[in-house]
């Protein structure tokens, strides 16, 4: 393994700095959705749908929201969405804990409309600081460092509402959210590499099928993932080892890290839709190791260690093909698309769960993953024809 790029992108200017804030950034957002559940379900006394509800409604306002904020970014520059989101922010989880669950309901939905887009942000921050020869590989960190938050950050919600109550834990998110927004406002990283052109380009120009395509693989990658972390709890409940679960999920994501730095120090990498193509086939025979919890790990590597690869090949795709004026709303983009995908893959596995078994549950995460795969694919072929011809 050739470790000469990462060692160049971390002498690289005020990276090492960065990549470590948007490290700490990312735990307060990985750990609300866990916070807020938990908090529906002890302190307000509701059920698993209430609790449910609020994520998904706070889910549409992100996806919403992300390329709003983004074409904040690029139009105003990033104190002014930081200034919004600040404001936003400090004020939702302040009155959040003191809220009824009907009016959660509501604010959970405009919160995540001006919701910090940190995962975003940070890709687009990373992009500006670091030479084209070297995105490849800071991409990949990042993707590893997204995983260390999820990791991190859900542990972290479930420690401090269980150890103090649900209302600390969501003043400490919000307060945590105010001064990472106000670190960043002051520390006010580039958005766009230096010589960049600020001159708008119309969207049509750039949202072409190409970009659509890995915008539509970006949620083809989450739906197989979500699919499968719903999957990994039905089958361990089934086995009466829910205890095991969160090991699993570690397993995961160690995986993923694996393969994201492998990824990064490659010069030569495969299609996009390969890379989900291929984790997607190999998510479909899971299930037939389900009956154990440690071939059921083992089974859960393959299509983990693609994970990191195939957001980083997103990311990179993404820079190659939109504007440096636009990247804040083709970043909101990606963004909106992981969460769109997600929002897809867990319900459809669960669906099918609930009427067969949780080794369905990984089959039509993997199967829907390569329908997507093979769509995104030719839809790329259709639209480089296109500009060839043009």
């Amino acid at each position: 393994m050739n470790v000469a790029p990462y060692l160049a992108v971390l002498r690289t200017p005020r990276v090492p700095g960065f990549m470590l804030l948007m490290l700490l950034a990312r735990v307060p957002p990985t750990a609300a959705g866990m916070t807020v559940t938990m908090h529906v379900l002890l302190a307000l006394e509701r059920g698993y749908g209430a609790s449910g509800l609020v994520g998904a409604v706070s889910t549409v306002g992100i996806a919403v929201g992300s390329p709003l904020m983004g074409h904040l970014v690029d139009r105003r520059g990033l104190r002014a969405m930081l200034t919004v989101s600040m404001a936003t922010e400090g004020l939702f989880w302040f009155v959040a804990p003191l809220l009824s669950y009907e009016f959660l309901l509501v604010t959970a939905f405009l919160a995540g409309i001006t919701m910090m887009p940190v995962m975003s942000l940070g890709r687009q921050i990373l992009t500006a600081l670091v030479p084209d020869d070297r995105r490849r590989t800071a991409l990949a960190m990042d993707s590893m460092a997204v995983e260390v938050a999820f990791m991190a950050g859900p542990a972290l919600g479930v420690a401090l509402t269980t150890q103090a109550s649900s209302r600390t834990a969501m003043w400490t998110i919000g307060v945590s959210m105010v001064v990472i927004g106000a670190v960043l406002w002051a520390v006010d990283p580039p958005v766009r590499s230096a010589g960049a052109s600020r001159v708008p380009v119309a969207r049509r120009e750039w949202l072409d099928g190409r970009l659509l395509g890995v915008l539509i693989s970006a949620g083809g990658a989450t739906f197989v993932l979500s699919g499968v972390e719903v999957s990994v709890v039905a089958a361990m409940r089934e086995l009466g080892l829910t205890s095991w679960t969160g090991a699993l999920v570690v397993v995961m994501c160690v995986a993923s890290l694996v393969g994201g730095f492998l990824y990064g120090g490659l010069n030569r990498v495969p299609p996009l839709w390969a890379l989900m193509g291929v984790m997607g086939v190999l998510a479909i025979p899971i299930g037939l190791f389900a009956w154990s919890p440690w071939w059921l790990a083992l089974a859960l590597v393959p299509t983990n260690f693609l994970c990191a690869p195939t957001i980083t090949a997103t990311g990179e795709a993404i820079t190659k093909y939109a504007p440096a004026s636009a990247r804040g709303v083709a970043m909101g983009l990606q963004g909106s698309a992981f969460t769109l995908g997600v929002a897809a893959g867990a319900p459809a596995a669960g669906f099918v769960i609930d009427h067969s078994s949780p080794a369905w549950g990984f089959a039509v995460a993997g199967v829907g993953a390569v329908l997507i795969a093979t769509g995104t694919a030719l839809l790329g072929r259709r639209a480089a024809t296109s500009v060839e011809v043009a």
